[in-house]
């Protein structure tokens, strides 16, 4: 994303809390600008569990990630399974040959290092109340940040710069392919553990894409 943590809170505690709070049932943790000022200077926000995010703060961040709204937080699932429903999901408007399923180990070696200013990934852990969804997709999340020099302050980063250029024994990733052609017979198989938009969402939207997909698109297969 590129914004600073500073900003981000501010963003969804200040800016946002109120309103969220009055329309919803998650509780807001209140702005505080001392975390704002002194917190997102700490050197080593990202090097120990429950620094950043606080328990207050991860609840509600997990949250805004699971209803849409645009996140530092990349979403991760325990299941195999829910990500390979993830990947079949779509009936993409232009065919593609493939859909991929990723696999991610912070620590294979069981140690990890860097240095300052350059971008990092830190998990989070599952162990969080928090939506609903959360539950349903097995849900695991990481963060990536890095240190500014200039600023003396943390900034967020991408994932996907670390994952190019990695350090060996750490932040490993692993990419599996499989062909779209067998997409109905994924769904299919899923459906059949009740694995489906509905049960991994709960939503009346969900519920109607999921009857779309059992009483149309994989009725159709049958017939093919």
């Amino acid at each position: 994303m590129g914004m600073l943590f500073r900003s981000y809170y501010e963003l969804i505690c200040a800016r946002m809390g109120p309103e969220v709070q009055t329309f919803s049932d998650i509780d807001v943790p209140p702005y505080d600008p001392k975390k704002a000022e002194l917190d997102f200077k700490n050197l080593e926000l990202l090097s120990f569990p429950g620094l950043f995010p606080d328990v207050a703060l991860y609840r509600y961040m997990a949250y805004l990630r699971h209803l849409g709204f645009p996140s530092p937080l990349l979403d991760w699932s325990r299941s195999p399974f829910v990500a390979a429903f993830f990947a079949f999901r779509d009936e993409p408007l232009v065919k593609v040959g493939k859909r991929s399923i990723y696999a991610y180990c912070e620590m294979p070696e069981g140690h990890k290092g860097g240095a300052v200013g350059a971008p990092t990934i830190h998990a989070i852990g599952p162990y969080i109340q928090t939506h609903h969804r959360h539950f349903r997709q097995r849900c695991d999340y990481t963060i990536c940040g890095r240190f500014d020099v200039d600023s003396k302050e943390w900034r967020f980063d991408s994932h996907q710069a670390i994952f190019d250029h990695r350090n060996p024994g750490q932040d490993a990733l692993w990419k599996f392919d499989l062909p779209s052609s067998e997409r109905a017979t994924v769904l299919r198989a899923l459906s059949d553990y009740n694995l489906n938009a509905f049960s991994l969402f709960g939503s009346e939207e969900s519920l109607l894409e999921t009857m779309w997909l059992r009483e149309y698109v994989l009725r159709k297969g049958l017939s093919d």
